[in-house]
């Protein structure tokens, strides 16, 4: 209890949320507490939040960082309610949003080079340490108070709630498209896994130009990934057939998967040059011999969210080509049942919470 009392009290703007207490993941109304808007700082009602599978991880402490009381979401999307005497970029009823960062050093190389998301000293939105000492915490919540600098603009041609996955899946997929050179009208790409990053990163590609081909353990999704998502071919990474008349097709393949799975049929189908860009997060080490890589000068290589910049920009071009995610909007007090559809993969794509319209209830 002397935790959320000291949780209430650190800062003087009240605020209510969700969140899990230990390692059991379950989440449960919490009071707690924002700081004051600042100079810089915007300050924003909750509309939505995305769930993204790394919520999961983290209240259940699978990557060992959690910090209990823990109020995840880096999904957030909302309407702007005030803004310090100093911000530029934004006025009372913007429609914005925050992603994974809630502040950087601003002064090593990455921040120089619009990659905060790459500063040592970036402070996540949730289960980090502020430069105050206090606990930060996410978007299951009904008000965010952020820098400036760290908000992004909601384009008004994506709903909000379809916008919200953007911020995490829609960077992380986007980001790696660009930096690994994927990027190029007429690339013949693979994307591993069609669930919350793989459903955006087809829509991604597409739009860029590129014959995109789904590879997915699962048959029942291709129908999907075809017609409604907009991709040319699919391949059964279970069939070997399939697999073995694939080899060296492709000039890239964006890995999505967060289980555990292997490389090296990945690597083959790979053409020369090809390159193999993991954006998944799975908890165990994956297996990679260097001979598949050496023979055709294949490249493996990692991408996670991107800079403030870039986050920016992916958002821009959503709203230029239309990009939305699909998801199932849910009432908060569904959260815990929607975690355990989450880890069966039982969504199509991503679960949004309705922040707007059900914290409010549950107060």
């Amino acid at each position: 209890m002397a935790a959320i009392k000291a949780a209430e009290q650190e800062h003087p703007v009240p605020a209510f949320g969700w969140a899990a207490r230990d390692q059991s993941g379950v989440l449960s109304p919490f009071n707690f507490s924002r700081r004051a808007t600042g100079e810089k700082d915007v300050k924003f009602k909750v509309l939505y939040c995305g769930i993204c599978h790394s919520d999961l991880h983290m209240i259940k402490n699978e990557w060992g960082i959690a910090t209990y009381p823990l109020v995840p979401g880096h999904e957030i999307v909302g309407q702007v309610t005030e803004v310090g005497s100093q911000v530029t970029k934004f006025s009372p009823g913007d429609r914005v949003g925050v992603g994974c960062i809630a502040a950087s050093c601003r002064s090593c190389d990455s921040c120089i080079h619009d990659l905060e998301n790459h500063c040592p000293k970036a402070i996540p939105i949730y289960s980090g340490h502020s430069s105050d000492g206090t606990v930060t915490y996410g978007g299951y919540s009904d008000v965010m108070v952020c820098d400036e600098h760290f908000v992004v603009r909601i384009p008004d041609a994506l709903p909000l709630q379809f916008a919200a996955p953007l911020l995490c899946a829609g960077i992380t997929v986007y980001s790696a498209l660009r930096y690994y050179g994927l990027d190029r009208p007429g690339m013949n790409l693979a994307v591993v896994g069609l669930g919350g990053l793989g459903h955006v990163a087809v829509k991604f590609a597409r739009a860029m130009g590129a014959q995109v081909t789904v590879i997915s353990t699962s048959p029942a999704k291709k129908d999907d990934a075809i017609q409604n998502l907009g991709a040319d071919s699919f391949l059964i990474s279970r069939d070997q057939e399939e697999m073995k008349a694939a080899m060296g097709r492709f000039d890239g393949i964006v890995d999505t998967v967060s289980a555990d799975h292997p490389l090296v049929p990945l690597i083959g189908l790979l053409k020369t040059n090809g390159k193999l860009v993991l954006v998944g997060a799975p908890t165990k080490p994956l297996e990679l011999p260097a001979f598949p890589l050496l023979k055709g000068r294949k490249m493996v290589g990692g991408s996670g969210i991107g800079g403030m910049k870039e986050t920016q920009e992916m958002l821009d071009f959503a709203g230029k080509h239309g990009i939305a995610a699909e998801v199932e909007v849910i009432p908060v007090e569904y959260v815990n049942k929607a975690m355990e559809r989450l880890e069966k993969a039982d969504v199509k794509y991503r679960f949004v919470i309705d922040v707007g319209n059900t914290l409010l209830k549950n107060a």
